[in-house]
């Protein structure tokens, strides 16, 4: 927990030492985080599917670096814990996908 808090700390002094909390809204923040997944998709793009295992994983830092940066500006501009949010997600998605009936399938749960 308490790297996540160095992280936040260092993210919001990055950003208002430039300013740029006027731009930090939560739309924006949120199309930043679907433009850098697209940026990561964009890695993938064209792979053969013995080639999408070894692309460059600095790349794939990078960009995971930007979508978890802006995740974690808007978790924080909404007071969201992100650990929590996530324990939960994880449980609601147990319930959909019970052992039983998800085990080996990528079926989605109306499917099941």
């Amino acid at each position: 927990m308490e790297k996540y808090k160095e992280v936040i700390k260092e993210l919001i002094k990055f950003r208002d030492e430039r300013d740029w909390q006027q731009f930090h809204d939560s739309k924006n923040l949120a199309l930043a985080i679907s433009i850098e997944s697209a940026e990561l998709n964009e890695i993938f793009l064209w792979k053969k599917d013995n080639e999408v295992e070894n692309v460059n994983p600095d790349k794939i830092k990078e960009e995971l670096a930007d979508i978890f940066a802006y995740s974690f500006l808007l978790a924080e501009k909404h007071n969201l814990d992100i650990f929590q949010i996530v324990l939960d997600k994880v449980k609601r998605n147990g319930e959909k996908y019970p052992i039983d009936k998800s085990k080996g399938t990528a079926k989605k749960y109306n499917e099941l």
